[in-house]
């Protein structure tokens, strides 16, 4: 790959030309990365609700063309000046948070929320001039969470690349980039059920499914499973749950049905939905003096969450979190090693493979509900 060092390089990509219509592959010309970036071969990608969102535009103004893509694994082809923690050959995970490891957020041991390279979904361009590193026939494309992913070759900020293993299976370790480590790190870093206590997971979508397996992980004795969808029910048994709740079924709040299954309530509660009501019900379902509710779903932004204060004055903890609070460069690789250890089960995510040329079919299987996650071979 080096003999393209410092060249445009032209490739594939999936190109979003309007919101909610098909990709098109196009051929589009990759520039030489800047400053602090590096250019990266995309090997497999995913697709992830994130990027269907956005496909649609869903209250948000447009910004297309763009291309899309965000969960991934690649190698690094090229790096541009300053970069010196990572070379060409490099396997890696792009991200779509970063860690500059200069501001105060990277600096503490408590947060990952980067003051440079926190999530933007409106920015389009690299931050080091504001310039799209993709065109077709000189016309920019804009770019999506710093990573573009849907394209055989995209540039990133070297604070959202995590160097990984080498051995590490590139078609597998492809989704711990955005949603199972979400899931996942919201359970054991943030609400850190002990051996034997109770867990409710509200969701059960590919997010809440890796926050159930960090629950399995954990040791918990019950995971229960609430989502409005029952035919998630009996593939979660995979993933470790071992009572499900269906609000649909009762008359009465499903933090009630929850508080008398459980005794008082669960120990952890982790919700996955973004439904404002979830959140509330997996608040007050958690037991009053040590329970602990945390918050992963994105809400409306016109959303507000109410309960009473005497919740938590009777000592039940609200927590929020944003991608598991791990911090991208830092932490995934030992997320990697969890996998490679046996001690993370990946495969049970990976629903699908398609063909780049097929990335449509990525698609269809998520707007239909029929996929976790769908494996994008990039050579294809």
């Amino acid at each position: 790959m080096s003999n393209t060092a410092g060249q445009v390089i032209r490739c594939k990509a999936a190109v979003a030309w309007e919101a909610g219509k098909p990709l098109v592959i196009e051929e589009v010309e990759v520039a030489p990365p800047q400053a602090n970036e590096v250019r990266l071969k995309i090997i497999f990608t995913s697709l992830c609700h994130t990027d269907v969102y956005f496909w649609e535009a869903k209250g948000q103004a447009p910004l297309f063309p763009r291309i899309f893509g965000h969960e991934a694994s690649g190698i690094v082809e090229s790096v541009g000046p300053g970069v010196t923690d990572l070379q060409p050959g490099d396997h890696v995970l792009p991200v779509f948070t970063g860690e500059c490891k200069e501001c105060r957020h990277c600096k503490s041991e408590e947060s990952n929320m980067c003051d440079l390279l926190r999530i933007n979904t409106d920015r389009g361009h690299m931050l080091h001039d504001g310039q799209s590193r993709f065109s077709i026939n000189g016309k920019p494309i804009y770019h999506f969470l710093g990573t573009s992913t849907f394209s055989e070759y995209t540039v990133v900020h070297i604070g959202c690349v995590a160097k990984i293993n080498p051995a590490a299976p590139l078609d597998k370790v492809c989704v711990l980039s955005c949603g199972l480590s979400t899931g996942l790190g919201a359970t054991l870093n943030v609400a850190k059920p002990k051996k034997g206590q109770s867990v409710a997971i509200f969701g059960l979508g590919a997010v809440g499914l890796a926050a159930a397996e960090g629950a399995r992980i954990s040791g918990a004795s019950r995971i229960i499973g609430v989502d409005l969808n029952p035919n998630r029910f009996e593939e979660a048994k995979k993933f470790g749950v071992t009572e499900f709740v269906n609000p649909k079924d009762y008359d009465k709040p499903v933090q009630q049905v929850i508080a008398e299954m459980t005794d008082g309530g669960v120990d952890r509660s982790v919700e996955c939905t973004g439904s404002i009501q979830a959140m509330v019900s997996a608040f007050e379902c958690v037991h009053d003096g040590w329970g602990v509710a945390v918050l992963v779903g994105v809400p409306n932004k016109d959303d507000s969450f109410k309960t009473h204060p005497m919740n938590l004055l009777n000592e039940r903890t609200l927590k929020g979190t944003f991608f598991g609070n791990y911090k991208p460069r830092s932490d995934l690789p030992s997320v990697v090693e969890m996998y490679m250890n046996k001690e993370l089960e990946v495969e049970k995510f990976i629903t699908h493979y398609v063909s780049f040329s097929e990335i449509n079919k990525a698609f269809d299987y998520m707007l239909k509900g029929e996929s976790l996650r769908c494996i994008i071979r990039m050579d294809g």
